[in-house]
């Protein structure tokens, strides 16, 4: 995930929510008056960037317009009627396909395709700092004149708040409370068999194959938080936050990459600064870039090489960004891994 990015973006865009108070996402309608999906009630929700927006009392026409808003809807039990493509993809990311179906595309990351959006008639555009590029404020008050807009999380915001409040927007708040309680609960199981089979004991590093170079998830990223969660350690060079995207290892320092356990994912070419670039993401194609991997110098030293502890993951689940499915999702893949359910 690349956060620095979101930070960066995320202080425009909340200056650029002030120009929409202008719009209709910020300005209270009429109790009588009609939304996009045909009802007539609304209320004022307060988002991440201090703005109160007028939402329908229960959305039913929802656009996302990032990878962590998708993930929530959905999570929710809300299908949006139109999705952003995941970060190096062309379809939303990989690890939501099974449940995303044939929802539209309607733009990129940070490149939303107003027109398509407008066509849809939504009655709500979900956001983030990563959904328009830079201090796109023609872009966000174009957006506004659609459909409310609504900011669902901060610069570096915490997951689990962002969620609670993706519910508020969408008008089942009490859905998360229940939905975070099952993945505490989840959690604490998978926690304690880990520790039943002395996993707890071992190290574990996530790593993000680019092409021909690594880069490392630390632990202020999505998989670094569920390993923390899990109790899972990480390696002394390694058990700190980062700057909030994968950070880059050059291949004459292939050995920071280490641990007794590697975790290793693939966003094809895609990075920080061209999330568009494409290429699988999957587990097959995180196999592949294994093995290419292997021609690099050094990297057959590893010693989770040479136990042959490296697992190669879906890129899109383990080394970008998400939200409530997302963070399940690699608690399963690890539960899968370590601790199937006999």
């Amino acid at each position: 995930m690349h956060i620095s990015t979101r930070v960066r973006a995320f202080a425009a865009l909340a200056l650029a929510s002030l120009t929409l108070g202008a719009c209709s996402s910020t300005q209270p309608a009429p109790a009588s008056s009609s939304g996009a999906n045909g009802t007539s009630e609304t209320r004022v929700v307060t988002d991440a960037s201090g703005q109160e927006v007028t939402l329908p009392s229960h959305p039913t026409r929802v656009v996302t317009l990032s990878e962590p808003t998708t993930d929530n809807a959905l999570a929710l039990g809300v299908t949006p009627i139109g999705v952003v493509s995941g970060r190096g993809q062309q379809t939303v990311p990989n690890y939501l396909l099974d449940r995303a179906g044939d929802i539209p595309i309607l733009g990129s990351i940070g490149t939303p395709n107003l027109e398509a959006i407008g066509a849809a008639h939504p009655d709500l555009i979900l956001v983030d700092g990563t959904s328009v590029k830079n201090n796109d404020t023609e872009t966000l008050t174009a957006l506004g004149q659609i459909a409310p807009v609504f900011f669902t999380t901060q610069s570096g915001g915490d997951w689990r708040e962002t969620f609670a409040l993706t519910a508020d927007a969408l008008g089942v708040p009490e859905q998360a409370d229940v939905k975070l309680a099952e993945f505490d609960q989840h959690v604490a199981d998978v926690s304690a068999r880990l520790k039943d089979a002395g996993y707890l004991d071992q190290t574990y590093s996530v790593v993000r194959w680019q092409g021909d170079s690594a880069g490392l998830i630390l632990k202020e990223l999505p998989a670094g938080q569920a390993l923390t969660a899990l109790g899972m350690k990480r390696p002394a060079n390694q058990d700190r936050d980062g700057e909030g995207h994968s950070e880059p290892v050059s291949l004459e320092n292939i050995d920071q990459i280490d641990a007794d356990w590697i975790f290793f994912g693939t966003l094809g070419k895609s990075s920080v600064n061209n999330p568009s670039a494409g290429g699988a993401t999957g587990v097959e194609a995180s196999a592949a870039a294994l093995e290419e991997a292997k021609n690099t110098v050094g990297f057959d030293s590893l010693g989770a090489v040479q136990a042959n502890h490296v697992i190669p993951v879906d890129g899109s689940l383990w080394t970008s960004t998400g939200g409530y499915l997302l963070m399940d999702g690699i608690v399963s893949s690890i539960e899968a891994q370590f601790v199937p359910a006999s």
